[in-house]
């Protein structure tokens, strides 16, 4: 059956056909999405809950584990993780790939409501939950400044104007607003005024929230008209406030403004951000998990004019990051790589056919299969990312092999005296089965990463189904345009004779073919010595598992003292920004201090650094944080800087300056009090780690009071008014409501006392006694000074500490995870204390073995669709045994280049694993074709075809070569991705190809014996 005749007998049609592929391919082209990589988010949620004074202790007992409770009964929640800090609740709950993030949002929500009724009543807020990975750096910060308003009403403005708009409009995740300044009114009571007045705090607040009230009144009617009632009950700013009659003391009125310092200030004095090192309000924009980037940044960039406009001309808005920028370039980047790709294959193609008209044929198939693949990839649902392009820039190098297979055997009719239609009849109907075996053997490659379900096949599940659409699109272009342009456009005559070099290529292999064969045993052992050197290339090469990125875009964390005040912290955060502003390869940088939903502790604060273009400076990433860290050492020994560059892969949920992690966890918090250190110092002594901080162990001093219950029941004082006495001190204690047209403001009440000692804080608060008379705390408390746990960890409920790390350079994660390894048998940690890997550290480590499973699986269904092709259990075996070769080259251009071992050299061996079979087929399919049709002997087969399939063995090796090229020398941004890829392909390719036009011919007589041997004893 000739697939190809009715295409060559109706050429315009053929034509208008693929008129209307390359119309749909580019319309694909314009429509498809934008985007870094595939969306492989784990569906992920962040529950916030504020309340504030709360110690972690009572945090995590009161907030954080009823939530837990309630959140640990959902389906499909994979990890559960909590930090309990002052004044702060965080949840992260990660849920299985397979979850939709939608579903896991309403059990979230009824999760929430469940445990309300659990919740102190107190709480200022309710939980809130937001759809984002902590982890995930925001795709945009916007920062605003004035010169003129306070800090309170710019924070006002983006809260009203700015950040509701934006956390409406498709794909945002979450709106987070740093700085802090949220209006209040702020009510400072001075102790010692309150003492002589005889009153407490707690008569203050009282007094405070019965003259602040905004409640219905109701109606009432006339006799011709009806009336509401609306009173002046509510006071508005601090003047009012200050006016407030306390209580009449010795016949006069004693306002809240004789004895508190009454302020229009921020509801949470205890927070700053800085634009560089200018005051701002910033607000940080995350993306929902599976969101695209591009377009949900272009959504806010085009409504952020008209956001704009309702802000005062002395508010300034600008960006300070957007994330896109450098996607945008990494995508560009790719595709320059691309049509540089398809050129070189083009010029490859022209060499050796040596004739412009017949390099046309592929100069046109090449980018029309592309084209075609787009269509494909639009109708999936695909975008344009690095891996689908790289893809793409992959295929260019072998769909061009289909072509050249047609085109060099309708040449070879022609050359024999056939008419061009005649040859084009036959060579078309001759190659179609080859052309058929060469795509379904690549496809069956790719089936295996169809079905991955861990993060590796959802990774490259879009790249195998563009490569596999590259695949078939070429085919079906090979099997219907070629012939017909064969038909058009080759020389009647036959093809110009071949240059001088091959033509020495093509008689020294002939040469060495004939001695090759003669020494079969010879051949046979090296091709055990490959195999055996490859495994031990692969068990000594460092491993990774992704390429990390030079994004320009640094994250991380300043972390300072456990207990440093926040003045102090706002110190060293100006002297830091200034610090590192002053280095010359900082664009920007934004900082931000207080406890949030990205920042759980007092005395830590976040980092967001843009370092200048590599074409601005030469400085690598990796030198930059290392030189500013120095810096950091150096001037502010206080201070210890992490830093890490932002990715467009994260697998992890914790966000920081480490870009790995491990965690230890135990169902007995002293065990986990206890071996934490030990881990962490013995961690500390291992060469691949740097950077090596937890803030689980972190100490802050605390002032512990011991009730005198005794004492107090005797003054009819109870132990929830002392909690209230000293909650309303030092507790920022929102005690009254704000009501405006946009919002809701507070009143926040605390103690001014003017003494820097700590324990005369505490004793100069008094309480009212039974008969009213206030007596000092310190007769009924003792103080003492101790230390208390900073922040409180938990992992799927019980008690576990986050220990980060970055790898010193020239080690690999491999050699940090088998170190960890080896430090587990050293410890001999209890059954009660596990130490196990987080995010990219745990799925590389969960991916070794369905790496090897990978490897196996596409040999294995490589074999079943060769067998069943070839109706022959022999002949798949022949063409295998090209595979040893391919990764071996593979694995070495990996070594010399310095190249780790990952997942996107994995995907490049695996590929090998088609190209190279590629070559072995059009040896074997024609050796078989020879020995059915002409009965020669295997030998004279499989010599004759080696001879006529050498040019375009060499022809299509070269070709996938040079389409790997650009890849592999690529320089641009993202180019740490396609990198390995590009390497392992030109290395695999390479010493495959000196290998396999040697070792497939002995395969194929050894084989064939075999075979004969085994059908004489059968």
């Amino acid at each position: 059956m000739n697939i190809s005749r009715p295409f060559i007998n109706r050429p315009i049609a053929t034509l208008l056909l693929m008129i209307s592929l390359l119309l749909i391919g580019v319309l694909a082209y314009r429509l498809l999405p934008v985007s870094a990589l595939p969306q492989i988010d784990y569906p992920t949620i962040q529950v916030y809950t504020r309340y504030p004074g709360s110690a972690p202790n009572v945090t995590s007992t009161s907030v954080t584990a009823p939530l837990e409770r309630q959140f640990g009964q959902m389906a499909g929640l994979q990890k559960m993780q909590s930090t309990s800090a002052d004044g702060a609740s965080i949840i992260t709950l990660q849920f299985e790939l397979t979850t939709s993030l939608d579903e896991a949002e309403q059990e979230v929500q009824a999760a929430i409501n469940a445990a309300m009724a659990l919740l102190p009543s107190e709480l200022p807020y309710p939980p809130v939950y937001s759809k984002v990975n902590p982890a995930d750096t925001a795709v945009l910060t916007l920062a605003l400044t004035s010169d003129e308003l306070p800090m309170t009403r710019v924070q006002q403005l983006a809260e009203t104007r700015l950040a509701q708009k934006i956390s409406q409009m498709e794909g945002v995740g979450l709106v987070s607003i740093s700085g802090g300044q949220r209006p209040a009114v702020r009510v400072a009571v001075n102790t010692g005024a309150l003492q002589q007045a005889g009153l407490t705090l707690t008569d203050v607040e009282s007094a405070i929230q019965h003259a602040n009230i905004n409640a219905p009144k109701g109606s009432l009617d006339g006799r011709f008209l009806s009336y509401a009632i609306g009173a002046n009950d509510q006071l508005t700013d601090a003047a009012e406030f200050r006016q407030l009659v306390i209580t009449w003391h010795q016949g006069q009125a004693l306002y809240l403004g004789d004895i508190a310092e009454v302020s229009d200030s921020a509801e949470d004095i205890r927070q700053s951000a800085l634009d560089n090192a200018t005051p701002a309000i910033l607000i940080s924009i995350q993306r929902q998990p599976g969101a695209n980037v591009i377009a949900t940044v272009d959504r806010i960039r085009t409504s952020l004019p008209a956001l704009t406009q309702t802000l005062p001309t002395s508010v300034k808005l600008h960006v300070i990051n957007d994330r896109t920028e450098t996607i945008r370039a990494s995508v560009a980047d790719v595709q320059w790589e691309l049509l540089l790709a398809i050129i070189l294959v083009v010029l490859v193609i022209r060499l050796f056919l040596r004739s412009w008209r017949t390099t046309v044929i592929p100069a046109i198939t090449v980018p029309l299969s592309l084209l075609g693949t787009l269509a494909v990839a639009y109708t999936l649902g695909f975008s344009l990312n690095n891996l689908t392009l790289m893809a793409l820039t992959v295929a260019a190098g072998f769909v061009v092999d289909d072509a050249i297979v047609m085109i060099e055997n309708i040449s070879r009719h022609t050359q024999q005296g056939m008419s061009l239609r005649e040859a084009t009849l036959r060579g078309a109907g001759q190659i179609g089965f080859t052309i058929i075996s060469l795509s379904v053997s690549l496809i069956a490659v790719m089936i295996p990463l169809l079905f991955m379900g861990d993060v590796v096949g959802r990774l490259f599940r879009e790249f195998a189904l563009t490569l596999s659409a590259a695949i078939v699109v070429s085919a079906v272009l090979t099997l219907t345009l070629t012939p017909v342009m064969c038909m058009k456009l080759l020389p009647s005559h036959g093809e110009p004779p071949s240059f001088s070099i091959f033509q020495r290529l093509h008689s020294g292999y002939d040469k060495m073919l004939n001695r090759v064969i003669s020494h079969q045993k010879l051949v046979l052992l090296s091709v055990i010595i490959t195999t055996i050197v490859t495994i031990a290339t692969l068990i000594f090469l460092p491993k990774g598992f992704f390429p990390q990125q030079d994004t320009r875009l640094l994250e991380g964390v300043m972390v300072a003292p456990p207990g440093t005040t926040f003045s102090n912290m706002q110190q060293l955060q100006q002297t830091l920004s200034e610090l590192i502003l002053h280095d010359h390869s900082v664009a920007k940088l934004s900082s931000s201090l207080g406890v949030m939903q990205t920042n759980p502790a007092i005395n830590q604060g976040s980092l967001l650094i843009q370092l200048k273009s590599a074409q601005t400076t030469s400085d690598e990433t990796a030198s930059v944080i290392a030189r500013l860290q120095q810096k950091v050492a150096r001037e502010l020994p206080a201070l210890r800087l992490y830093l890490r560059p932002v990715q467009d892969l994260t697998l992890d949920a914790r966000s920081g300056g480490s870009a790995y992690s491990l965690g230890v966890s135990s169902t007995d918090n002293a065990e986990l009090h206890y071996w934490t250190p030990l881990i962490i110092n013995m961690i500390l002594t291992q060469t691949p780690f740097r950077d090596v901080y937890s803030m689980a162990q972190q100490q802050a001093p605390q002032l512990q009071l011991d009730i005198d219950r005794t004492r107090a029941a005797s003054l009819g004082i109870t132990v929830k008014d002392i909690d209230d006495a000293l909650y309303a001190a030092f507790g920022q204690s929102q005690i009254s409501t704000l009501y405006t047209d946009l919002s809701q403001y507070h009143v926040v009440l605390s103690a001014s006392i003017h003494t820097a000692d700590v324990k005369q804080m505490v004793n100069q608060l008094h309480i009212a006694s039974s008969d009213g008379v206030p007596v000092p705390l310190a007769s009924v408390v003792t103080i003492k000074q101790g230390q208390a746990p900073l922040m409180l960890f938990r992992q799927g409920q019980f008690p576990y500490a986050d220990i980060g790390f970055n790898l010193a350079p020239g080690y690999s994660l491999g050699d940090a995870i088998s170190a960890i390894n080896q430090m587990k048998k050293q410890l001999a940690l209890p059954a009660a204390v596990q130490l196990h890997f987080e995010g990219a550290a745990e799925d590389m480590a969960a991916s070794t073995n369905s790496q090897l499973t990978l490897m196996c699986a596409a040999i294995i269904v490589v074999y079943l669709m060769l067998g069943m092709l070839y109706e022959s259990f022999i002949h798949p075996l022949t063409i295998l045994s090209t595979l040893p070769s391919a990764a071996l080259g593979a694995l070495l251009a990996l070594g010399l280049s310095g190249k780790q071992f990952d997942v996107i050299s994995l995907i490049g061996i695996v590929l090998l694993i088609g190209i190279v079979m590629k070559n072995a087929i059009m040896m074997i399919d024609f050796a078989i074709a020879l020995e059915r049709e002409r009965h020669l002997s295997p030998q004279q087969a499989i010599k004759q075809a080696c001879q006529q399939r050498f040019r375009p063995i060499l022809m299509t090796t070269l070709a996938a070569l040079l389409g790997a090229v650009p890849l592999a020398f690529g320089s641009g941004i993202g180019s740490e991705l396609r990198q390995p890829l590009g390497i392992a392909i030109i290395g695999g390719l390479l010493v495959s190809q000196l290998l396999t036009l040697f070792s497939t011919p002995v395969f194929y007589l050894w084989l064939h014996r075999a075979e004969a041997a085994l059908a004489r004893r059968i």
